[in-house]
């Protein structure tokens, strides 16, 4: 029986495709084993969203390399999409796949085991208008399922490079997505994450369909769903459609990430992204009259070529005021090939690390003033792992509230994966200590 073993960097639409290329050597009567165990073909999918991810990308990828010589190495994502010729120069790598074709990944493992020449498969990624289903029934070690439901992106800022590795957006057939939830509630999961590109965009390229009503739809057709999360949604795809569907869901979670990147709307032009702070305003303002106690996450870069001190205290004031639940918070990072990398202006990065910490200290602060809202109050958990001994918190099972607090309780182990309520005892963050109260009923009543 031969075995695969694989390396997955980057987001969860990597994480998610690398599940789906495991579906297909399992078809194929494939073995998986742990990536630094001897296997007969190693995949890589690699990141490139920065310059690290190219770097960490090509580590990984010598390693399989002296893992086993023997090895087929098999070189798959949006590096390699990016950059072939600088992947196929790595002294071992036999095969590399873009973005696309992942289907035929098996046909070119067979074709190299004959001919023995190293081949170069990807392909011009912006001709691409179809999407290109990936199936995946189950994952292998999560709780929470995600389900790809668009790829790519026509946005362009000027710090991403990403539309040049995944082209331009084409959204799932609304049938295949359905039917995939549902296979996916029938392999046990009760939470599924609506995953993309740029998720929230779903629907731009089809006729007469659009977010919304995929929502509507899942809620309607997929039984047993118990809840569905948006791994991100921009501010201008925050409909009063959408917002309505929210509202009105009993399934659609509390909880939604919503990129800002900066509060200043002079930095958003540099950086080519489509809406003023005040539509921004208006979209959270509309959002929590909907929702009182949603919970709104979001990324910031911090230090984008030109920001000046004023444009800085406009995004910590934004966020300040506006409370939002907790932030990502990136330093900018030049990615070659992008405009930003060429601009002037850029930031000294000792500014970029003081300013990064002044905003890493709002979104403690913010973070524990969300969670100590829900102080002695019972809210759902899906127990995601249980805490061996050893490590902080252990003998206690930890998973995430609808409205995305993580959460640390006692329980047996057999919870995990289960709809359970808990008590808040103790709010904090990163993690708020609960009580177990009671299982919840999940079968679905006639």
């Amino acid at each position: 029986m031969s075995k695969v073993a694989f390396h997955t960097l980057g987001c969860k639409v990597n994480h998610y495709e690398t599940e789906a290329i495991w579906q297909l050597f399992k078809e194929e009567g494939y073995e998986r084993m742990e990536f630094d165990h001897q296997a007969d073909v190693y995949v890589i999918n690699t990141c490139t969203v920065t310059n690290t991810g190219d770097k960490k990308s090509r580590q990984v990828i010598r390693r399989a390399v002296r893992q086993n010589p023997d090895a087929v190495i098999c070189v798959t994502g949006c590096y390699a999409q990016t950059s072939p010729g600088e992947i196929m120069a790595i002294p071992g790598v036999d095969i590399v796949v873009g973005t696309q074709d992942r289907t035929k990944m098996l046909g070119y493992i067979e074709q190299y085991r004959n001919e023995r020449q190293p081949i170069n498969a990807v392909r011009n990624i912006m001709k691409n208008r179809v999407y290109e289903e990936l199936d995946v029934p189950a994952f292998t070690d999560r709780t929470r399922a995600s389900l790809k439901i668009q790829e790519g992106c026509n946005n362009f800022c000027t710090f991403c490079i990403i539309p040049w590795a995944r082209g331009l957006m084409r959204s799932r057939d609304p049938k295949e997505v359905i039917h995939q939830a549902q296979q996916l509630v029938e392999a046990g999961y009760l939470e599924i994450v609506l995953t993309g590109i740029h998720t929230g965009g779903y629907g731009q390229d089809l006729k007469d369909y659009n977010l919304a009503q995929l929502l509507r739809d899942l809620e309607a057709q997929v039984t047993g769903l118990k809840r569905l999360r948006i791994s991100s949604i921009e501010a201008s795809q925050l409909t009063d459609e959408v917002i309505d569907v929210l509202r009105e869901s009993n399934i659609v979670v509390n909880h939604l990430h919503i990129p800002i990147q900066s509060g200043s709307d002079t930095v958003l032009k540099r950086m080519r992204r489509k809406y003023t702070m005040e539509f921004f305003g208006e979209r959270l303002t509309k959002l929590h009259e909907a929702l009182p106690n949603l919970a709104v996450t979001s990324d910031v870069i911090v230090g984008f070529p030109g920001e000046t001190e004023e444009e800085f205290m406009e995004t910590y004031n934004f966020i300040r005021d506006h409370k939002f639940s907790e932030l990502h918070v990136f330093p900018f990072s030049p990615r070659t090939g992008t405009p930003a990398a060429r601009m002037d202006d850029q930031i000294d990065e000792d500014i970029k690390n003081e300013r990064v910490h002044r905003l890493i200290a709002l979104n403690d602060q913010l973070a524990k003033e969300y969670a100590s809202r829900f102080e002695d109050e019972v809210l759902e958990v899906i127990p995601e792992e249980f805490v061996h001994e050893g490590s902080e918190g252990a003998g206690l099972l930890t998973g995430y509230t609808d409205n995305y607090l993580k959460v640390a309780f006692e329980g047996p182990e057999s919870l995990i994966g289960q709809l359970v309520k808990v008590k808040i005892t103790k709010a904090g963050y990163p993690l708020s200590q609960g009580q177990f109260v009671r299982v919840l009923d999940t079968v679905v009543a006639e």
